[in-house]
């Protein structure tokens, strides 16, 4: 792994200068969430690029900072990093028209209601305020709207207090497996206003958009998200993104359209497509 501070990692790149043993380093090429993107962490960082024979470059992002970093394209295998999520689409599958109609009873929600849904640990990142404020938005002009949110953690408290106030605002705690997997189904858009990683992925397979913001500090995987195709990324505030999601919602032929690229997007990241990935690049770089 592309970490500085794996102190493994030096003795196998000071090697390099008299093995002939093949050294590669598999990374986002940056700290995506440092808070000092221009300090000595990050420049020593910079610094180790170009030190390895090989890159397996997290998405085509970390291929762009390659690239800025004048590192060989021909030595990166883009991996497009995913997880397991057979397991999930087998529970979305599973969700009956039943239990799905029993849902809605209990959560309130009209037949045809647009519904949110945040699904995440709740931290800074994650721009809870701008959700609340988007989702008093959404409501003010849609009553039927309700938004639910799946995870805990540090910020857990902002959504409390909003949910406290908001009787269509539902807080159900953590869930997995064909529990999460049930609220996915229910759901018309995955709310991410902050920083998005590899849960892009559980909007795609459940075939919805997940609208985010664009100036938010994302992990690589942002590059899996189209602004406008499998999902939103919106520039400005929390009106700018109220207005975006209500505008794909009443635009039928477009959203129906981004639900169905979303869906399209799941059979690309996939862990069998980065494990192909993954042994195509090794099998290359001993080929050198």
């Amino acid at each position: 792994m592309q970490e500085s501070r794996i102190l493994s990692n030096y003795p196998l790149l000071l090697g390099r200068l008299w093995s002939k043993r093949k050294v590669a380093y598999w990374g986002h090429g940056k700290n995506f969430q440092s808070d000092a993107p221009t300090g000595l962490r990050e420049k020593w960082k910079n610094f180790l690029l170009r030190r390895v024979d090989w890159w397996f470059a997290y998405t085509q992002t970390t291929v762009s900072i390659l690239r800025d970093a004048q590192y060989p394209l021909e030595q990166i295998t883009c991996l497009d990093n995913a997880i397991d999520n057979e397991g999930f689409v087998k529970d979305l599958a599973a969700v009956s028209d039943a239990h799905l109609s029993q849902l809605q009873r209990d959560l309130d929600v009209s037949p045809g209601a647009l519904v949110g849904l945040f699904c995440g640990s709740l931290y800074v990142d994650k721009r809870l305020h701008y959700m609340v404020e988007a989702a008093d938005r959404i409501h003010a002009a849609m009553p039927s709207f309700r938004l639910i949110v799946i995870g805990d953690g540090p910020g857990a408290s902002v959504v409390k207090d909003a949910a406290n106030k908001r009787p269509w605002l539902k807080m159900v705690g953590v869930r997995k497996g064909f529990e999460k997997a049930a609220y996915f189904r229910l759901a018309s858009v995955v709310f991410n206003p902050g920083a998005v990683g590899l849960h892009v992925i559980d909007a795609f397979c459940a075939g919805i958009p997940m609208a985010t913001t664009s100036d938010a500090r994302h992990g690589p995987e942002f590059a899996y998200l189209e602004d406008g195709i499998n999902g939103l990324a919106v520039a400005g505030n929390a009106r700018e993104y109220a207005d975006r999601i209500m505008q794909i919602w009443e635009d039928r032929v477009v959203y129906d359209r981004m639900c169905a690229t979303a869906a399209q997007s799941a059979k690309r990241y996939t862990l069998t497509n980065m494990v192909t990935q993954f042994a195509d690049g090794v099998e290359k770089c001993l080929g050198q």
